[in-house]
């Protein structure tokens, strides 16, 4: 018989599950304490549960688990762990620490069919979504991580890592709702921000769903030439499209859109760049995010100058617009934005 992963069926089929094997209804309760709030990994662990109906669950089901397999360590503090599926792929996740807060960057994809031009990851073959589950153990571990590190838990979970997690929709929300949920990691949905690369359908999804979390958007370039040469998505999705459901995204939910933009030099870095940027914010409440652009080797691309970066920030600030420069967090280990790719995992 093929077993199902315990964490990927609904609540629905688990109640069917117990009534069929005369179990009380208290059960789904046990159960889903473990798995989603206490993080197990094995039925053994699930200790307030007999023995039999442990070996009950075990002969219908099975854990399919992402596990650390290898850690790198960043000059700066920065972690990149990598995980091994139950499938021998490996995706990666980060624990990304600052003053008084941590953050943990979260993959969604083995791969990426979006294929930026600047990204390690968009250089890769796209293999498959990950479940929920999967998503779900990076969080948790991170999570673990940063208590023994730092003391505290995570801050800030941050679905930016490898893959476009609107394009893994149901698994994405479904891992969300385990985070932030009493059931399970009860972490504010305010302190979670799902990035994409703009797909328009998705992002009205998103606002009929009535979400709670904070979304970005991967905007690089305000000018459709450029953008379409930096995200060959743009040739699918424009501007005016992601404008148009921007704008409804905001009037559903209230919520500010964070638009993030990498500083490459010469090519999205000048002053009618910059203009171009303002000229689309302005389309709605939003928050800008400049990044230093991290080198990703064989796509030919340089960092901004620190002089141009200025005066682009400048320019933002003199027309009022809600703008931050983030520092690059582990350049060193290929771990800052952009560059997760798990070339040098050995497993």
């Amino acid at each position: 018989m093929n077993k199902r992963d315990i964490r990927e069926i609904s609540e629905k089929e688990l109640a069917e599950f117990l009534v069929n094997n005369q179990q009380p209804e208290f059960r789904k309760t046990q159960i889903y304490k473990w798995l989603w709030s206490k993080g197990v990994k094995s039925f053994d662990a699930m200790t307030d549960l007999s023995k039999e109906f442990r070996l009950l669950l075990s002969d219908h089901f099975e854990f399919r688990c992402a596990e650390i397999v290898d850690v790198q360590v960043s000059a700066d503090g920065t972690k990149k762990f990598a995980f091994k599926l139950f499938d021998n792929e490996i995706v990666e996740g980060v624990l990304i620490p600052s003053y008084k807060r941590t953050t943990a960057c979260i993959s969604s994809q083995v791969g990426c069919n979006v294929k930026c031009t600047f990204c390690a990851t968009g250089t890769m073959k796209f293999k498959r979504n990950l479940t929920a589950g999967e998503i779900f153990d990076q969080v948790f571990a991170i999570n673990v991580e940063s208590e023994k590190t730092f003391g505290d838990r995570l801050d800030n979970i941050v679905y930016m890592g490898m893959g476009e997690p609107l394009l893994n929709y149901d698994n994405v929300l479904r891992s969300i709702h385990f985070v932030s949920s009493e059931k399970g990691l009860a972490m504010s949905p305010k302190r979670i921000t799902v990035s994409t690369s703009g797909i328009p359908d998705k992002i009205k999804k998103l606002a009929d769903d009535n979400v709670k979390f904070n979304l970005a958007l991967s905007l690089h370039s305000a000018n459709h030439l450029k953008r379409n040469s930096l995200m060959p998505i743009n040739k699918t999705y424009n501007l005016e499209l992601l404008i148009e459901a921007i704008k409804y995204f905001n009037e559903k939910t209230g919520t500010r859109t964070t638009f993030e933009y990498l500083m490459i030099l010469n090519v999205n870095d000048t002053m009618q760049d910059a203009k171009d940027l303002a000229s689309f914010c302005k389309n709605f409440p939003s928050k800008i995010n400049l990044i230093e652009y991290n080198v990703v080797e064989g796509t030919g691309y340089q960092k901004s100058t620190k002089e141009n970066i200025q005066k682009f920030l400048d320019f933002l600030l003199s027309k009022n617009m809600v703008v931050n420069l983030r520092q690059s967090k582990g350049e060193d280990i290929d771990a800052a934005c952009g560059q997760l790719a798990a070339k040098k995992v050995i497993v």
